[in-house]
């Protein structure tokens, strides 16, 4: 018996006539309502009675939601690698990871030349596939950014640029039956797709052996090749053998297969709807209950499998066997092609041991079990944002909370809402603007909702509206003892004071609930300066904002354009958080006095156009290294510090954010969030990898005009910052909170705050 262990999945293998051409589409969602897993179609492109496949299977991609889909398989001379690799990739990011890859080394050889192809002997065309194969995963590739270079003779690729990465583990798939070919399975491809109606008996045997022998010889697990076998049949009362008879002949045989000959997934060739639901409403669940019985008995392996080359990347000490079970599935390693999507942060490049995507509290719980009985470090991601790029590091453990990204309104009449962590601030105010409400939330739609909401949320709406944490009203919060709490004035009342503004430092938030504000189309404008004179454009900027109404919240980024950067420019980014128009124009027209304009533009929006949606996926670079401090007024002596500062070459950026007003409001006491009286946040970012020079410049000229800092955008790790973030006695009030809900100090990554002794 030959059963590799894979998880069964079923399918349908339709034929893409064009006679009707809605006929297949409605076949593929009839697939998928039955419960299907697969919908495959044939692609001959030289066959004028039949729809081209790759738009089919677009426009069906499009009218489903959950069923994978592939072509059956792409002939491959009539369509380049390079192309056909953006074209899979670009359908799997559309399709949320829906996308597989059939490959064939192509048939039909006079009607391919007809359309333009190239004629090859059988041994040609082997080798081009070889070659597809490596064009296409090397498309894939987005881990390094030196250009592509692949493939031979007959597809080749010079110099490509790489990418996009699909959006999950594209299967390539070999239609195969000849020896060489049936090598190439085991050196290459991730599944092998023979049909049913060209073997002879013993040629599903003889085809694993010949796969597992060169999957071995190329240091491959022959696990990790999955079987799939396109069937033909037909249901009937009385059974005339193999796959005409009954549902029940077809469940013995197609166990039969599973078990003996290792087949994990069916693809049924038909267009007949009766057969599509009779094969997925009967046959699918009795083989899988069957299938399952069998293998419980013969204590077989089961799940996913990684390469040779996988698990020689895992990190020393960390028990990769002893991950939980209901984690095992979506864990992703060092080795995985999933792996560059969730290692880094937008400005760290990060190398975990370990990512461990969950998708509930209870899941979240089992990773933080996990993590603390591993070494290294644990960090939490929420968005992935994070400027300081502590939501990823080195060789520990990541817990990856994307998929809770749940919103929901719980409360229409106070504007009540619940928010995932894995959600990010684009999709909330995307989410709340047909009910005309939003939160302010940052400057840029990729922030996730669990850093923000746990650490302040300086805002384009914050002097109007507050930080973000100023209208959280409850949260659930994961503990290191995996407690799962749900938290507010009058649930844990302290845990819940802690969590607004040091939320890090006590568990893993997994949701937040919060009052949105009524919020109207608001003017956004857009300024661009010359900063020639960097003291002159601050001191005229803060001391026109900080005296301004309060709908005014303005942002200003100064690149000071030393060495070889080029000019200093200064760039603002105001909202005016109302829609009356001539009030925004009195309110924003004095700014274009502040220095040289060499752009400016306004406009009425609502919130959601300047906070949106963002694609997720961050590359990172080098451990950023950033300097944060709050200013409670701008002064002709706070701009001389920061205009000297500015003019180090260790500065490659410097920005400052609006703050007071209805920030202001709140009493300091109110949140671990203390500091509620300075009108600015003032952050800068280092020009060298060396942050010896841009600490030094900032300890020196303005960390003695600043009172305390803002936690998101620093990266000292010097024990006197926690201080400056959490003023007494809040930190007093803080190590005694966390003695009490964290006292082995699991959380100790974000500016750790020490449990009280």
């Amino acid at each position: 018996m030959t059963d590799y262990g894979h998880e069964l999945a079923f399918g349908t293998f339709l034929t893409p006539q064009n006679g009707d051409p809605q006929a297949p589409v409605e076949l593929a969602v009839l697939s998928e309502q039955a419960g299907l897993d697969l919908v495959t179609f044939q692609d001959h492109p030289y066959q004028p009675a039949f729809l081209d496949t790759w738009t089919l299977l677009s426009y069906a991609a499009a009218r489903t939601e959950r069923v994978h889909l592939s072509a059956n398989v792409v002939n491959l001379p009539l369509r380049p690698p390079a192309v056909l690799a953006r074209s899979v990739a670009s359908l799997d990011l559309l399709s949320g990871g829906r996308v597989e890859l059939g490959l064939g080394a192509g048939a039909f050889w006079d009607a391919i030349e007809a359309m333009g192809g190239t004629r090859l002997t059988p041994g040609q065309g082997v080798d081009a596939l070889s070659e597809a194969i490596d064009v296409i995963r090397g498309v894939w590739d987005t881990s390094t950014r030196v250009p592509l270079r692949a493939g031979g003779t007959h597809h080749r690729v010079d110099g490509a640029k790489r990418g996009p990465a699909p959006a999950h583990d594209v299967g390539i798939w070999l239609g195969a039956y000849k020896p060489r070919m049936l090598r190439l399975v085991g050196t290459k491809a991730d599944g092998w797709l023979p049909s049913l109606g060209y073997l002879q008996p013993g040629d599903l045997a003889r085809g694993n052996t010949a796969i597992d022998d060169a999957a071995r010889a190329a240091g491959r697990d022959p696990r990790e090749i999955r079987r799939l076998l396109n069937v033909n049949g037909s249901f009937s009362p009385a059974s005339q053998g193999g796959l005409v008879g009954p549902v029940s002949q077809w469940v013995d045989e197609l166990v039969r297969l599973a078990l003996e000959d290792g087949v994990a997934t069916f693809i049924l060739g038909t267009d007949d709807p009766r057969d599509i639901r009779l094969f997925a409403e009967q046959v699918a669940p009795a083989v899988r209950e069957a299938v399952a019985a069998e293998r419980a008995n013969a204590q077989t392996v089961t799940g996913h499998v990684r390469g040779a080359a996988a698990l020689a990347r895992r990190v020393p000490g960390i028990d990769y066997d002893a991950v939980p079970r209901e984690l095992a599935a979506a864990a992703v390693e060092p080795g995985d092609r999933r792996y560059d999507r969730v290692r880094s942060t937008y400005m760290r490049r990060g190398a975990p041991g370990l990512v461990l995507p969950a998708s509930s509290a209870a899941e979240v719980a089992l990773a933080v079990e996990y993590a603390r009985s591993q070494p290294g470090p644990l960090a939490v991601r929420s968005g992935g944002h994070g400027i300081s790029g502590r939501s990823t590091n080195d060789g520990g453990i990541v817990v990856d909370l994307a998929a809770m990204n749940r919103i929901e309104v719980v409360d229409a009449g106070s504007r009540r809402v619940r928010l995932g962590a894995g959600a990010t601030w684009g999709e909330v105010a995307a989410a709340l603007a047909p009910h005309g409400w939003a939160i302010s939330s940052g400057d840029y739609g990729g922030v996730g909702v669990g850093g923000l909401a746990t650490t302040g949320g300086i805002g384009l709406l914050g002097r109007l509206h507050g930080l973000t944490i100023d209208h959280v009203v409850a949260a659930e919060v994961v503990l290191a003892d995996g407690r799962v709490l749900q938290v507010d004035d009058e649930h844990h009342p302290d845990l819940f004071w802690a969590l607004r503004g040091a939320g890090a430092n006590f568990g893993v938030v997994t949701w937040v609930e919060v009052e949105a504000s009524a919020v109207p189309d608001v003017v956004y404008s857009t300024m661009t300066f010359d900063a020639s004179d960097v003291g002159g454009l601050l001191d005229a900027w803060g001391t026109l904002v900080q005296d301004s109404p309060r709908e005014l919240t303005s942002f200003l980024h100064v690149s000071p354009g030393h060495g070889r950067r080029g000019q200093a420019v200064a760039r603002a980014m105001s909202v005016f958080a109302s829609d009356d128009t001539a009030a925004a124009v009195a309110a924003l027209e004095p700014m274009l006095g502040v220095a040289p304009v060499l752009d400016q533009s306004a406009q009425l929006v609502p919130y959601a156009g300047i906070v949106h949606p963002v694609a997720r996926h961050h590359d990172g670079g080098a451990a950023p290294s950033s300097r944060s401090g709050l200013l409670e007024r701008m002064t002709p002596e706070a701009a001389r510090a920061l205009d000297t500062f500015a003019a180090s070459d260790d500065v490659m950026l410097l920005q400052l954010r609006s703050v007071g007003g209805a920030i202001n409001d709140v009493d300091p006491a109110a949140t671990a969030y203390a500091h509620r009286t300075q009108a600015f946040s003032v952050a800068t970012f280092g020009a060298r990898s060396d942050r010896s020079g841009l600490d030094a410049a900032w300890d020196a000229l303005v960390h003695p005009v600043m009172h305390g800092t803002y936690l998101s955008f620093e990266t000292d790790p010097r024990a006197e910052r926690l201080l400056d973030a959490f003023p007494e006695p809040t930190l007093t009030r803080l190590r005694t909170i966390k003695r009490e809900y964290d006292p082995d100090h699991v959380f100790d990554q974000n500016f750790p705050i020490p449990p009280a002794d």
